[in-house]
C-alpha cells in the first residue's frame, strides 16, 4: 500500500501558514473590520473605500427610528457624525465644565477617565429654548456621582448643551481623557 498519496506537512510548514494567515488577519482587520464596523480608520483607506460610511450609517440605525428624527441622506449624516478624544485638566481645588450642543434625539456616546483620584461629577443639560415657567439657570441632571471612568450612550431628550462638570477635591490636578461620538458640536470649556 503506497501512503505517498497523503502527504503529512512538516510543523515548518504549518508554522508558516499559521503567520501567514494571522498577518492577513491583522492587515483585514486594520484596513477592513476597524473602518467598517468602529469608524476607526489608522491607514485611511477605509475612507478611500468607502467602508467608513457603513460604520456611520449602523450607528445612526442602532438609534432606532422612533427616538430619533429622521435621518437626512447618507451622505450628509457621514458629514455631522464625528469622533473626537479630548484631554480636559481639573486644577486642584476647582471644578470644570465641558460641553456639547446636541439635538434632540441625537445620541453621545461617551467614555471619560482620569490619571489620578475620582472625580465628582455632575453629566446634566441646558435647553436651548425654555419651556414656559423654567428659570433662566435651567438644567437638567442625569447622572451625579464620583468615579475614575465612566462610559454610556445619552440620548438628547432636547436641543442643547449637554455634558459634564467634574469637581477635584484634591491637591494635585487631574487629567480627564474624554473619547465621544455622535452627532454634535463641541462647544467645550464655559
Amino acid at each position: 500500500m503506497n501512503n505517498s498519496a497523503n502527504p503529512v506537512q512538516s510543523s515548518k510548514t504549518l508554522v508558516k501558514a499559521t503567520l501567514t494567515a494571522a498577518l492577513l488577519a491583522a492587515v483585514l482587520l486594520v484596513t477592513v473590520i476597524l473602518p467598517a464596523e468602529y469608524n476607526l480608520d489608522p491607514t485611511g483607506l477605509g475612507k478611500s473605500l468607502g467602508l467608513t460610511k457603513l460604520a456611520v450609517s449602523e450607528a445612526i440605525s442602532e438609534a432606532g427610528a422612533a427616538e430619533a428624527p429622521a435621518a437626512p441622506e447618507a451622505e450628509d449624516v457621514s458629514q455631522d457624525f464625528r469622533s473626537d478624544r479630548v484631554f480636559v485638566t481639573v486644577p486642584a481645588g476647582r471644578g470644570v465644565e465641558y460641553k456639547f450642543h446636541v439635538e434632540q434625539g441625537d445620541k453621545l456616546t461617551f467614555t471619560w477617565s482620569t490619571t489620578g483620584a475620582p472625580l465628582y461629577f455632575d453629566f446634566h443639560a441646558e435647553p436651548s429654548v425654555l419651556k414656559p415657567g423654567q428659570a433662566p439657570d435651567f438644567f437638567e441632571s442625569f447622572s451625579i456621582s464620583t468615579a475614575k471612568k465612566v462610559e454610556g450612550t445619552h440620548t438628547a431628550p432636547f436641543t442643547g448643551q449637554h455634558g459634564w462638570w467634574w469637581k477635584n477635591e484634591t491637591e494635585d490636578d487631574i487629567e480627564v481623557k474624554l473619547d465621544t461620538r455622535g452627532v454634535y458640536k463641541i462647544v467645550g470649556l464655559k
